[in-house]
């Protein structure tokens, strides 16, 4: 991590949202996700969330063999988004403790707020985090 790793660092992203990122879409193996309103999913709302936290501080780790990982997310969704809309997702670091990162995340979709919270990462050394993730794999 380097000495510019502090809060106060921020990052947003943007998607126009694609037919493959509604609610059908996150599980397709799922009848009842089929029969769900064909809007910008939670899970994928998520993911841009996240996406935002890595852009805000991918710059100031010994990028790529120190990388973050998600550990805790609390968010809201609280609009719907249908399909074509852009999706800005913003972060800002606001607190550092140890390899232990806080951001606070929100998504609009050029009409309304449709997500708001709080995200935590971890920051990881990649390959000792790959060997540890490897080490569950089932043998051959």
């Amino acid at each position: 991590m380097q000495p510019s790793l502090i809060p106060g660092l921020e990052g947003s992203v943007s998607l126009q949202v694609p037919e493959s990122k509604l609610v059908p879409a996150l599980y397709p193996e799922s009848e009842a996700f089929q029969e769900m309103p064909p809007v910008f999913a939670t899970g994928f709302l998520v993911g841009l969330m996240e996406w935002a936290c890595l852009a805000a501080v991918n710059a100031h780790l010994d990028w790529p063999r120190e990388q973050t990982v998600g550990t805790h997310i609390h968010v809201s969704h609280e609009a719907p988004t249908p399909p074509g809309l852009v999706v800005t997702a913003t972060a800002r670091l606001t607190a550092v403790a140890g390899r232990r990162l806080t951001f606070e995340v929100e998504a609009h979709d050029g009409i309304d707020v449709i997500g708001r919270g709080t995200h935590e990462r971890f920051v990881i050394d990649r390959d000792r985090f790959q060997a540890r993730a490897a080490r569950k794999a089932p043998s051959p």
